[in-house]
């Protein structure tokens, strides 16, 4: 079941909070996944082994020269916020909605704390929604990281750069990676680039099921019985006007034909790379 609309924008607070709740619900089942991949995960950080995309990573440059204290919003279960401590982040903080999600970042930290006491000691968790991002962590971060499937579950763009900025340093930087906001106009699973008939401007959906290249039908839950989640398409231009609104400075944008995920996992090899998959953006908080 899927929803499309782009009538009813912009929302009222009472409606942003329910959407985000409804993707509490959603990320609750689809975290579940994730539980799986514990001990995986577990063995990658051990091994003092990143998941950084290489965007991120020619974006950011050596975090081990300016990088004390990296907070993650969206963080899902801590794969890419431990990542950081092995890039040389000496602490993370990560922030997310799903209580599940969190819950395996925990039991992921408590396993490290054995297997890589440095690693297990410099990590920690925070349950909420990332617009109630806890004041007290406001100007600790060197660095708010965050991407890869991650704003297409906001659905207030203004209120949540304007928690970036309270998080960060004077001088401090936010990076985001995420998918380029032209893939919401097609299918993903057609051979060849399929108009769904989507807006660019003010989209939104609520859908129920995981893409089959990603989740799928994984959690042994009927994909009708599954909880609705709402996602929100942003466009570059709104993404940039809200962090400058709040008060940042954007340095870099830019678009990659990279992916971070098998986002068409059945196009003909042809068609990869003429258009971009992928959008990065590095902002500034002005120095005191």
């Amino acid at each position: 079941m899927t929803q499309d609309s782009s009538a009813d924008l912009p929302l009222s607070p009472a409606e942003v909070r329910a959407r985000h709740e409804a993707n509490r619900a959603g990320w609750n089942e689809g975290a579940q996944y994730y539980t799986t991949l514990i001990d995986s995960t577990v063995a990658f950080i051990s091994a003092g082994q990143s998941n950084l995309h290489p965007v991120e990573r020619r974006n950011l440059g050596d975090l081990r020269a300016w990088c004390h204290t990296a907070i993650h919003l969206q963080c899902a279960s801590g794969k890419d916020t431990l990542s950081l401590l092995n890039e040389g982040v000496r602490q993370v903080v990560g922030v997310d909605i799903s209580d599940v999600h969190i819950e395996n970042a925990r039991q992921i930290t408590a396993a490290l704390a054995l297997r890589a006491p440095e690693v297990g000691a410099q990590a920690t968790w925070v349950r909420c929604d990332v617009l109630d991002t806890p004041h007290a962590l406001d100007g600790m971060a060197d660095l708010v990281y965050t991407g890869r499937g991650a704003l297409c579950w906001i659905h207030d763009i203004q209120a949540y750069a304007e928690v970036v900025t309270r998080l960060l340093k004077p001088g401090g930087v936010y990076h985001v990676l995420d998918e380029h906001p032209i893939t919401i106009l097609f299918d993903l699973e057609p051979e060849t680039y399929v108009f769904r008939g989507a807006s660019y401007f003010g989209h939104w959906e609520a859908s129920v099921g995981w893409p089959s290249s990603y989740i799928g039908d994984s959690l042994g839950i009927p994909a009708a019985e599954q909880a609705t989640k709402v996602g929100r398409g942003w466009t570059l231009m709104e993404i940039f006007t809200a962090l400058t609104r709040a008060g940042l400075t954007v340095e870099i944008l830019g678009e990659h034909p990279d992916p971070y995920w098998d986002i068409f996992p059945n196009l003909k090899p042809e068609l990869r790379g003429i258009i971009p998959l992928t959008f990065s953006m590095l902002a500034r908080k002005k120095a005191a």
